[in-house]
């Protein structure tokens, strides 16, 4: 089931952000979180009529996916930046295409007209993801970013979610 985010929800979301952090190059962060920092997270995303979705499988969360501003300028406005996180025990499966058709669905239903994907060059799995979704690569910016002690470089992927030629 997808559903939207509680605060109940808290506790599973920070497990599986920082699995990810300690684990991966998915999050460019090195500072773990706790239940109380994602109970404030998601009353913030709430606040600001974003979702956060989250897909409960026999009563457990095992992913969660979100967006927010891409850029804080006005003219960025209908242009969103993605999040997707599975449980690393839960990963394929088509779990993080539902969430992502889900999440996309919300964005098309709020009147946003970009959605982007930055995901780190090398994961592969991911960019195929979106790929298939329909996202184009747009753009690789080399060593923008660092994590366990190597430079990462940051691809671009952007889905357009509706046909307006005008805002």
């Amino acid at each position: 089931m997808i559903r939207d985010a509680t605060p109940a929800d808290a506790a599973a979301i920070a497990e599986i952000y920082n699995e990810a952090v300690l684990n991966s190059t998915a999050i460019w962060n090195d500072v773990v979180v706790d239940a109380d920092n994602r109970v404030r997270w998601i009353a913030a995303h709430h606040d600001a009529g974003v979702p956060v979705l989250v897909l409960e499988e026999q009563g457990e969360v095992t992913g969660y996916a979100t967006y927010g501003a891409f850029r804080s300028f006005d003219g960025y406005r209908e242009t969103v930046e993605h999040s997707l996180y599975i449980r690393a025990d839960k990963r394929g499966g088509g779990r993080g295409r539902m969430l992502m058709e889900a999440l996309i669905a919300f964005a098309r239903e709020d009147g946003r007209h970009i959605m982007v994907a930055a995901i780190e060059a090398e994961n592969a799995a991911s960019i195929h993801l979106h790929e298939r979704l329909g996202f184009v690569p747009v753009g690789r910016m080399p060593e923008v970013g660092q994590k366990f002690g190597r430079w990462l470089d940051l691809a671009l992927l952007q889905l357009k979610l509706d046909d307006r030629t005008a805002p």
